[in-house]
């Protein structure tokens, strides 16, 4: 039992832009949490961080600012990203103080050093003993059940709420990866301007991620002509709030540029694909991931835009953090990190 509580408190996180989801060992996935922090600015102490902060987003008073400390992937505002990593670990071990916990972060493939570091010094002082990174591709894949130990190509999409994340996986290695900057919050920014441009409707963040959720598509099907919903928000006109109703197909136009950025990041990956593993692919099929797999019709597209078959991920917005997890409990996989703290055990 010892050992167990030993390990128990070793985390995975992913440390995304949009969600942050902790696994402890052991345990399984025990936190899933928007990465959103709420500060009040006059006494400079955070009053809520996680769900309850999300609800306010674009609701708060003129002293209180909800922050999302995590942009395109990457920690945008150091201090409020290192408090929330706080709090999440704190109410993960429910404000019990552990020993300092091992901690194994998923980060884009695409992020410079300097914002590798700052990952690994935001997690150490918010309490971690050793922080290792391992990257988002090979972390979902893990995560999504792929072979990813063996001599077999395997290629994964990730998306997320700031990156999109194409690789190519082999022998526990990325072989080739692309890192897009383009993925959930775009598809919301592109619908804030189609609303504004088309409807001369103003709306919020979260509101044009509630269009995206219920109308939004990327493949045009029978039944998505016919989905509507009425959306609320200020008339730019006369400056009043308004109610406009809204049809399927034109919000998947509004979103079909960043969608084609995603096309076109997974079409540049397999054209530099070496030819075995190219084979590989075709065989097995490409494997979607993250939040952005549940918008409908996108495996549809990938499919139809590249000619090979695309699965959605049983669990698609766990994959990362499950991966992480499996890592943490398996010393096979050791060869997966991509960098780690100086401190070592």
């Amino acid at each position: 039992m010892g050992l167990l509580n030993r390990f128990s408190r070793d985390m995975g996180i992913d440390l995304g832009t949009a969600n942050t989801l902790v696994y402890v060992s052991g345990k399984g996935i025990v936190l899933q949490e928007p990465s959103v922090v709420a500060i009040d600015q006059d006494l400079k102490i955070p009053l809520a961080v996680g769900e309850e902060a999300k609800k306010m987003l674009g609701r708060t008073p003129g002293n209180v600012i909800a922050l999302r400390p995590l942009r395109d992937g990457v920690i945008a505002d150091f201090d409020t990203a290192e408090l929330m990593l706080k709090t999440f670990i704190r109410r993960v071990h429910e404000g019990r103080t552990l020993v300092s916990p091992r901690i194994i972060i998923g980060i884009p493939s695409g992020v410079t050093g300097v914002e590798r570091r700052a990952v690994i010094e935001a997690a150490t002082q918010a309490g971690a003993r050793e922080v290792r990174l391992i990257d988002e591709p090979i972390a979902a894949a893990i995560g999504a059940g792929l072979p990813v130990a063996e001599a077999t190509g395997n290629m994964i999409i990730d998306i997320g709420g700031g990156t999109t994340e194409v690789a190519v996986l082999s022998l526990q290695g990325t072989v080739i990866s692309e890192s897009v900057r383009v993925a959930g919050d775009e598809l919301n920014e592109a619908i804030v301007q189609y609303m504004k441009k088309v409807h001369n409707l103003v709306i919020g963040e979260r509101t044009a991620e509630e269009i995206k959720i219920q109308v939004g598509s990327a493949y045009p099907t029978t039944e998505d002509d016919d989905v509507m919903m009425e959306v609320r928000g200020l008339h730019l006109l006369s400056g009043l709030p308004r109610t406009v109703t809204i049809k399927g197909p034109e919000i998947r136009e509004s979103m079909s540029e960043p969608l084609s950025v995603i096309v076109e990041a997974v079409k540049r990956t397999l054209e530099r694909t070496p030819p075995e593993l190219a084979a590989d692919i075709i065989d097995r099929g490409i494997m979607l991931a993250g939040g952005g797999a549940l918008m409908k019709g996108l495996d549809t597209l990938i499919s139809h835009e590249t000619g090979i078959v695309t699965h959605v991920a049983a669990d698609p917005l766990c994959c990362v953090v499950l991966g992480t997890g499996r890592v943490l409990e398996n010393k096979q996989l050791e060869r997966v990190f991509s960098g780690q703290s100086s401190r070592n055990m």
